[in-house]
């Protein structure tokens, strides 16, 4: 996808990742962005219009773990800028302690707003299609012992995305469904984990090693992000670690056998 004059939603623009990614977006030239996060952040959006001033740059409230919420921020995106090219949900939260918020935040809250934007970007519907990039993590690849709640949220965005793509679906939709997954990216999602944060007691050794494993940053992890928006064909799966972009490929283990 060329993104240049094209409309773009980033659900939870204001964290770490989700900062440097507008401004990834906004040096391709897009002819809208539309931040929703949680709290207003004016500093940065003044800072972004000031640099970005052949873009048009609007924030609107979300709280993800609210379908009202989500609604409403949709509703009033369309008001702004009618059509969306692509949505990019990128909310996130590591605290296995807080188990509800986790599941409401990294996976509830993501289903429900691809839904709804599929509501608006279904070419069957008076969409124009588009791209819906969900935003999961290493650990949505596999097991990972010392956040086991925030994995098991994140694997299930990763199939529930890679589901989404089903060739049938996008026929109708002409919406990309592709899942991005970073690996450890120097933010203060990362800095505030203390062992504190992960389901079980005996943990501590684990968060002392996790301390020690390279990180990237946030610019790098943010620039493979909307590379991957601009390159994906439906149904991928990226996992962007270290500086690198690797196309990931799930092994099928089971097909169903059907009646004769």
């Amino acid at each position: 996808m060329d993104l240049k004059n094209k409309n773009v939603i980033y659900i939870g623009g204001f964290g770490g990742i989700g900062q440097k990614c507008l401004q990834s977006f906004l040096k391709r030239e897009i002819k809208n962005l539309i931040v929703c996060d949680l709290h207003d952040n004016k500093e940065i959006l003044r800072s972004l219009r000031d640099s970005y001033s052949y873009s048009n740059i609007f924030y609107i409230p979300i709280d993800v773990t609210k379908n009202e919420s989500i609604e409403e921020a949709y509703k009033l995106a369309a008001e702004k800028v009618n059509q969306f090219d692509v949505v990019v949900n990128g909310c996130g939260l590591m605290n296995d302690s807080l188990i509800d918020l986790t599941i409401d935040i990294n996976l509830k809250g993501v289903i429900h707003s691809t839904l709804k934007a599929l509501e608006y970007m279904n070419e069957s519907k008076g969409g124009r299609g588009g791209v819906i990039a969900n935003i999961s993590s290493v650990a949505g690849l596999q097991p990972t012992q010392m956040f086991a709640i925030y994995s098991a949220a994140k694997c299930g965005l990763t199939a529930f995305t890679c589901s989404l793509a089903y060739p049938l679906y996008y026929k109708y939709t002409g919406v990309s469904m592709i899942t991005i997954c970073p690996g450890f990216t120097d933010t203060a999602l990362l800095h505030s984990v203390r062992g504190k944060e992960t389901l079980t007691e005996y943990a501590e050794p684990l968060a002392k090693a996790f301390a020690k494993v390279k990180r990237q940053s946030p610019e790098i992890c943010a620039e493979m992000i909307v590379k991957a928006v601009e390159i994906s064909k439906n149904g991928d799966v990226w996992m962007l670690d270290n500086g690198e972009m690797k196309e990931i490929e799930f092994k099928t283990f089971w097909k169903p056998k059907m009646n004769e």
